[in-house]
């Protein structure tokens, strides 16, 4: 028999039909009695005469069209009741007059004038600020084993680095310690704050929420298993995100530590907002109680601190805060929004306003354009992705975010590539600068640096901000 024909029947108890892209009959499991699955009934016509269509909720699959209304009520994709915390663009930031117009070209349409005077209004608005950032490449104890594992890929090896590096930078702001909840904003498989927890051992009372909008494969969420901490993962956007409702935070009203490994584009804005305006902000009428008096233990009674960890009475802000710190991994200029963008009056300072937000965020993308794959190792992670592999293993596909959406980002030839390299920087900076201006002005200390080698990953910049009133990490050496 030649081998592109079917075998003579389909294995007892699975579906009946011959699916001629596969070569091979359907493996579903069938009902008693029943010889195609529902999938294929009615397709294969032997089943019964009822028509089968999509679902109108998610395509992906079918249903029979006279049980459409039963199946639209508990179809896995209908919409959900939203949980208290969720407030629709509670961080999305006001629309304005100034909304960026939608007609705007892309930068390679723009004329060779236009964008010769947009790049020298950029060089202009960044010739005061320092383009030269501290490196503070710091690693952490907790992943000293995990680090030296041979078993590593390049990959692998490279996500340990960074989550390090960001773990090294949190404990030298004095952020470990019991007593607090971290909020992971973006948090994919929730390796980051799987590493706090381990840095932190038998720290008590130590909350971790997981911020995520999709649903996320390979979570390291089961590997918590201490009883002093408590991990609870949110399925929502960002943009609709109200801390002071979830549960655990208005009970106990721990001090908040935000963290994030590679916040994409807007997410960085959303995510400060939220914690900065929106829950911060609930507190600011000085209704609360100062931590220390709401919180009783046996060490209380002893006269220990409670945010204090052993030996480091030193490390405890003079006056309690809803957030505590701030530490992100910033990403993808390129996927900024002006709506959401935190520095806008930082801009409209400069004299800079939505449309020349929209080109330099876009420039930004140009970073990195003499380090993007070439067409043929950009071919093969196409293929890898078409088969659903991830690239690198890790929640965050790096690969696609060092070049802009749409890929359009190509300039007239007058533009070197290190001249790019080099405005594209700038643009990157101009952003970040309008995020540390706003923190600024809601009473944090906020500071950019590099976390990581521009090797291990060209998104290598880290946003940290401390309260004003808190010591100084520079202070507590």
């Amino acid at each position: 028999m030649a081998a592109s024909e079917p075998p003579p029947r389909a294995t007892a108890g699975r579906c009946g039909y011959f699916v001629e892209k596969k070569k091979r009959f359907c493996r579903m499991v069938v009902a008693a009695g029943k010889k195609f699955c529902g999938e294929h009934a009615g397709a294969a016509e032997e089943e019964n005469s009822r028509k089968r269509i999509l679902c109108p909720l998610d395509p992906k699959h079918t249903v029979y069209e006279d049980q459409l209304a039963k199946h639209l009520k508990k179809c896995n994709s209908r919409e959900k009741p939203k949980p208290d915390f969720f407030i629709q663009d509670i961080n999305a930031g006001l629309k304005d007059e100034t909304e960026v117009p939608e007609n705007l070209v892309p930068i390679s349409s723009l004329s060779e004038e236009r964008l010769e005077n947009l790049i020298k209004k950029l060089r202009k608005v960044c010739k005061g600020l320092n383009s030269t950032l501290k490196n503070q490449i710091l690693s952490h104890p907790a992943l000293h084993d995990v680090l030296n594992d041979p078993k590593n890929g390049d990959s692998a090896a490279k996500h340990l680095k960074q989550q390090a590096s960001i773990l090294g930078n949190i404990e030298k702001l004095k952020l470990l310690g019991p007593r607090r909840c971290f909020v992971e904003f973006g948090a994919g498989k929730g390796k980051l704050s799987h590493w706090v927890d381990i840095a932190l051992k038998d720290a008590e009372k130590v909350h971790f929420i997981l911020v995520e909008k999709v649903t996320t494969r390979f979570k390291v969420d089961g590997k918590h298993k201490k009883k002093n901490s408590v991990f609870e993962r949110l399925q929502i956007d960002i943009q609709h995100l109200c801390l002071n409702k979830i549960p655990i935070l208005n009970k106990e009203k721990l001090p908040v530590v935000g963290i994030g490994k590679h916040l994409c584009g807007a997410a960085t804005d959303l995510a400060l907002r939220c914690l900065v305006e929106t829950y911060a902000a609930s507190y600011e009428e000085g209704n609360e109680e100062p931590l220390a008096k709401r919180i009783k233990s046996d060490k209380t009674e002893k006269g220990v601190n409670p945010l204090a960890e052993e030996g480091s009475e030193k490390i405890v802000p003079e006056k309690w805060t809803p957030v505590a710190g701030i530490v992100i991994a910033l990403c993808c200029h390129h996927r900024c929004d002006w709506r959401h963008y935190v520095g806008k009056e930082y801009f409209k300072t400069l004299g800079l306003g939505a449309v020349e937000f929209h080109y330099f965020q876009r420039m930004s993308s140009w970073a990195t354009c003499g380090m993007r794959k070439t067409p043929s190792e950009a071919s093969n992670i196409a293929t890898v992705r078409k088969e659903g592999r991830n690239v690198d293993g890790e929640e965050h596909d790096e690969e696609g975010c060092t070049a802009s959406e749409d890929g359009s980002e190509s300039t007239p030839g007058f533009l070197t590539v290190e001249e790019k390299k080099k405005i594209g920087h700038l643009c990157k900076l101009l952003i970040d600068q309008g995020r540390i201006d706003y923190l600024q002005q809601k009473g944090f200390n906020p500071a950019l640096q590099y976390y990581t080698d521009p090797v291990v990953s060209l998104e290598n910049v880290l946003l940290t901000a401390l309260p004003t009133h808190s010591s100084s990490p520079d202070k507590i050496v």
